[in-house]
């Protein structure tokens, strides 16, 4: 029989459930078990697409187009679980899949309530996932904390699951916070009070991983069972880490986390691998130098707006063995002043990033331009791409009003404007050019170079494309088109003639780089700064590992 683990929280939000849900899965995988990872969203949203960056941090996009949270780019980069649609579920799509089949008279007439047709739909939607022949494991992890009003249809379809399927084929993984007071004491009240809320729903945790600054000692472990019902041995300290989150896999599994979890679901299975993830934390403990890299986006003020645009940069550097310092620049600020050096001299390359709307868009265009002519390493994704287009434009051709129609609609030269199809989409939610799609790479340019074969596939969101009528002026100054849609008809991907490393994509390699298997664009970039920062005169104290 599949076996199912649930992941909740409890305390407050952010303690990570995510990286710890997906640590679970490929300590599992390092079992060679088979998983599945979902994340249920309390929200009312049918998905996140249409979610600020300052709400909810960056849309996670699948390869079927699905906007995802984005713990969904945690699991993409800790486990292979194959993901899609099915593996996001939100209170959104949960009420209107209910309502459609009631408005169908699907129920025959019978008043629909939460109980049943609620979490019979939300069972469903994780059995989809979970019942394949293929899978041996499936982690939910269902977002919000214990006691939020969102979660609780959800906590009874878990409930209802593990009473279906029995103790010993689904389980509950609680994670809660063990904050620290003055005099640096530890208190486990606010875990007691967490479980108490979970087990009045009526779901005992089999797991408590309990997040702390620093680790548990033994007798605080024992108190915290004692007190939650829960065997000593499986009450796992989950505590700050210095060097990178991806230690969390062997921090867990040197408790024994694994073991506990598959002898509590009866599952056998070999002896772990985590080599691949000890040498990953290796290279972060022991680079051979340090990168500056800036990053010159829109959405700064929140840590989580391009977590996978940070954690591939992170990827490049470990395929490098090179330790990553991240420059975030709110591209604003790039507009009010007088030398845009004040803030990118010293770095040794330049990420322009995705995003949507006017605001900071200059402050791009002057970064472009400063990497351009500096000979500054600099990587456009999607805006990205399109602002590297808007300044070649400018500054080469000499349109000096060449612009997007996004961002002025009126423009005398609209280098990048609107998709066909997008031009009558009244509708926000979902109605992107969405997913993964198949592009061709020219011979001869650097980015078949670095992808090594002609055909690629990767995963775009955007709506706006470079405009075919201006294509031939700009290869004409030099711009090199690298690669295109398999028709022909949309530009994929822009290089700077005569420049170390300057290329524009529109799609979002972020989504696919995993610490492992670091992206070859992120793994050729690093490699491009690491090379500006040893040729920098006297950079050699500066760039030196710590």
């Amino acid at each position: 029989m599949n076996k199912y683990i649930f992941v909740t929280g409890g305390v407050c939000s952010s303690l990570g459930k995510g990286v710890t849900a997906s640590s679970l899965g490929c300590m599992l995988e390092a079992r060679g078990l088979s998983v599945r990872m979902v994340k249920i969203d309390p929200y009312i949203n049918v998905d996140a697409g249409t979610m600020s960056p300052y709400q909810h941090g960056e849309v996670y996009v699948t390869d079927d187009g699905a906007e995802t949270d984005l713990d969904l780019g945690n699991y993409a980069r800790y486990t292979r679980s194959p993901l899609s649609r099915a593996n996001s579920i939100t209170t959104g799509q949960i009420y209107q899949e209910v309502i459609r089949k009631e408005r169908a008279g699907e129920f025959l007439g019978r008043t629909v309530q939460v109980i049943p047709h609620i979490t019979d739909e939300i069972k469903a939607r994780v059995y989809k996932v979970g019942e394949s022949d293929d899978v041996d494991v499936t982690i939910v992890e269902i977002g919000g904390t214990v006691g939020d009003i969102e979660s609780v249809p959800f906590l009874e379809a878990a409930r209802q699951i593990m009473l279906e399927k029995g103790r010993k084929n689904a389980i509950c993984v609680h994670l809660t916070l063990v904050p620290m007071v003055a005099g640096n004491e530890l208190k486990t009240k606010p875990t007691q009070h967490s479980v108490k809320e979970l087990q009045e729903l009526g779901i005992q945790p089999d797991v408590l991983i309990c997040r702390s600054v620093v680790p548990l000692d033994e007798s605080l472990r024992r108190k915290i069972g004692l007190f939650c019902n829960v065997e000593f041995d499986a009450v796992i300290s989950e505590y700050d880490v210095k060097t990178t989150i991806y230690e969390i896999p062997l921090i867990l599994h040197d408790q024994k986390l694994d073991t506990i979890i598959l002898e509590r679901l009866g599952v056998e299975s070999r002896h772990s691998d985590l080599k691949a993830w000890a040498s990953v934390v290796d290279k972060f403990r022991n680079p051979t130098a340090t990168v500056r890299i800036a990053i010159v986006g829109k959405y700064m003020d929140l840590g989580d707006s391009y977590k996978s645009v940070y954690e591939a940069l992170f990827h490049g550097g470990i395929a490098n063995q090179a330790k990553v310092e991240l420059v975030k620049i709110d591209s604003s600020k790039l507009e009010s002043i007088p030398d845009p050096g004040e803030l990118l001299e010293g770095v040794d390359g330049v990420l322009i990033p995705g995003g949507f709307g006017e605001r900071g868009i200059g402050g791009m265009i002057r970064a472009a331009r400063y990497a351009r002519e500096k000979g500054l390493p600099c990587f456009g994704i999607c805006l990205g791409l399109q602002v590297m287009t808007i300044e070649f434009s400018r500054d080469v051709l000499g349109y000096a009003d060449a612009d997007s129609t996004e961002f002025v609609k009126g423009t005398k030269h609209p280098v990048i404007n609107l998709l066909e199809e997008q031009v009558n989409v009244k509708d926000y939610g979902g109605t992107m050019r969405l997913g993964k799609s198949e592009t061709r790479l020219k011979s001869g340019t650097r980015i078949r170079e670095i992808y090594g074969q002609d055909a690629i596939f990767e995963r775009h969101r955007h709506r706006y494309e470079v405009n075919n009528d201006y294509r031939a002026e700009m290869e004409k100054a030099g711009m090199v088109v690298g690669g295109l849609t398999t028709d022909g008809k949309l530009v994929e991907s822009l290089e700077w003639p005569d420049h170390p490393w300057g290329i524009g994509v529109q799609f979002h390699p972020e989504f696919r780089s995993k610490p492992i298997e670091p992206h070859p664009l992120f793994k050729s970039f690093v490699a491009a700064c690491r090379q500006r920062a040893l040729s920098r005169p006297g950079s050699g104290a500066a760039h030196a590992a710590p």
